[in-house]
């Protein structure tokens, strides 16, 4: 049984890993021959940034068991940090894959940091004690980088509060200017990188599941108690998982940024923690290929439906509540469960 269940991860993986490659492979076609128009191409690298975003929300929800709205707040700390960074670098490293890449890292890292002090407080909550303060983190941190001001100039970084007092020398530059973002970004980003940190993300992601750490937060997340009368630390184990989704989410805020010449704190508020929330519902609780597959559908469906203009939004909503009612259909279920391959080798 302990061999048929590691196969059918494995093909899982295998299916996971061949679908966004496969994609990748498909769109570079299509965009090559003329077929893709350029609203979908400027969406390439949104969707990579929001399917990274899901399968690492999908590492808090669905295999630590953890509800969380602030899940933006990551990705915002990721999107400043390495923008910050990529300005910071443009003189001193002019390749733009190499200054995409510590970005990334950068954002990564940043994110991480704030994963780990948000961490310690709200870890010790459950339930919707929990999501009720990531959601107030999330906030929080929205509302720093909108009062943040970051100046560069020959003297170094400048950082001040509520208001610019950066006082930067002549030829020095506000990175960052409070309500007002980062203007003037240089777009590094592309679809290549956002389908690499999506493999990156995945690896990473199926090897901790699949690890002993990743096991013994699965055994917190289905019986605490049981886990922890064997040994299993709760608190370092559920730290590690959290601090692994920040970091993920941290480079996809970067990917993201980085997309746009323009980018401000209000576009990472808690209606984005909820559309990411909804990718990894409708994908799918602990399913990876599910949020892939939510994640690119839902990004889509709203240029989509552009056409219906005054009716749009209200289309994507009706399409999502028959979605949910469809994916959660006992009788779907089972007709599912009838159609998938090699199932009566699973069964015996």
């Amino acid at each position: 049984m302990k061999k048929l269940l590691s196969n059918r991860n494995l093909r899982s993986q295998i299916l996971t890993y061949g679908f966004v490659i496969a994609a990748f492979v498909v769109l570079q076609l299509v965009a090559a021959g003329g077929g893709m128009s350029s609203s979908l191409k400027g969406m390439l690298v949104p969707i990579c940034a929001y399917v990274v975003m899901a399968i690492s929300l999908n590492l808090t929800v669905g295999v630590l068991g953890e509800l969380s709205l602030g899940h933006a707040g990551f990705m915002s700390v990721g999107a400043f940090m390495g923008v910050t960074a990529a300005i910071s670098l443009q003189n001193a490293v002019p390749a733009p894959g190499l200054r995409l890449l510590i970005a990334l890292l950068v954002g990564a890292v940043f994110a991480a940091v704030v994963g780990f002090l948000v961490g310690i407080p709200v870890l010790r909550l459950k339930g919707d004690y929990l999501a009720i303060v990531t959601l107030a983190f999330g906030q929080i941190i929205k509302s720093i980088f909108n009062n943040l001001y970051i100046g560069l100039d020959a003297r170094g970084f400048h950082v001040s509060l509520l208001q610019d007092r950066t006082n930067l020398e002549q030829g020095g530059r506000l990175i960052l200017g409070g309500p007002m973002g980062i203007s003037g970004i240089q777009k590094i980003s592309t679809f290549l990188a956002g389908v690499i940190l999506i493999l990156v993300c995945l690896f990473v992601i199926f090897n901790y599941v699949n690890s002993r750490t990743g096991r013994a937060v699965m055994a917190l997340r289905d019986n605490r108690i049981a886990a922890e009368s064997i040994g299993i630390s709760a608190t370092r184990h559920k730290m590690t998982a959290f601090v692994l989704s920040a970091a993920m989410a941290g480079a996809a805020g970067a990917l993201f940024a980085l997309n746009y010449s323009t980018v401000v704190a209000n576009k990472f508020d808690f209606n984005t923690s909820i559309l990411v929330l909804v990718f990894v519902v409708l994908g799918g609780l602990g399913n990876m290929f599910g949020s892939i597959l939510a994640a690119t559908a839902l990004t889509i469906l709203p240029e989509v439906l552009r056409e219906f203009q005054d009716y749009r939004m209200l289309i994507y909503a009706v399409v999502l509540i028959l979605v949910m009612l469809g994916t959660n259909n006992a009788k779907l279920k089972s007709l599912f469960e009838k159609l998938r391959p090699r199932r009566r080798e699973e069964q015996s």
